[in-house]
């Protein structure tokens, strides 16, 4: 990575207080969503509210490089599998590893929760989502339809873990 410090991945915690900066991040990413995912992205309907009670319900995962928050995502375990949601990086340090550093810190919570596989949701229309994920090991295992759409709206992929049965 070489247009910013090396960045570390930390857990929200009850200390955290940065939640504007992490909505900017979040809804700066998300942008290039605007009028082109039907129905719109929910990151972009995200208050600081919202969040503090998503990190509340889930572990949030942060990206700080150079003190920067750079990165985030939110996992949740689910039955068979850890859910990860929510993943954004800062549009100028997009291809720089982040998003793959977070993927891998998510794996790491994922096998110490016993959880044998990943598991996320992309929509339909952004392809270059579903090969990026491809490139980490994701596989489409679904398409699913928001409510009132008649149309598969998102893909679920899923990436078994070694050593699980995922």
């Amino acid at each position: 990575m070489s247009r910013t410090a090396e960045p570390v991945i930390v857990t929200i915690d009850a200390g955290f207080q940065r939640w504007d900066e992490l909505l900017a991040l979040i809804h700066d990413s998300f942008a290039y969503m605007q009028g082109v995912v039907d129905p719109p992205a929910s990151g972009l309907a995200l208050t600081a509210a919202a969040l503090r009670a998503k990190a509340l319900s889930e572990t949030g995962l942060i990206a700080l490089a150079g003190g920067r928050i750079v990165g985030c995502a939110f996992v949740s375990p689910r039955e068979d599998h850890l859910y990860l949601g929510k993943l954004a990086v800062a549009r100028d340090l997009q291809g720089c590893g982040i998003g793959r550093l977070l993927v891998s810190h998510a794996e790491a919570l994922a096998r110490a929760a016993g959880k044998p596989a990943l598991q996320l949701q992309t929509r339909i229309e952004l392809t270059g989502n579903h090969k990026a994920f491809a490139r980490l090991g994701f596989v489409e295992t679904a398409r699913t339809a928001h409510p009132g759409h008649d149309r598969p709206t998102s893909v679920t992929m899923r990436k078994a873990l070694a050593g699980g049965a995922g």
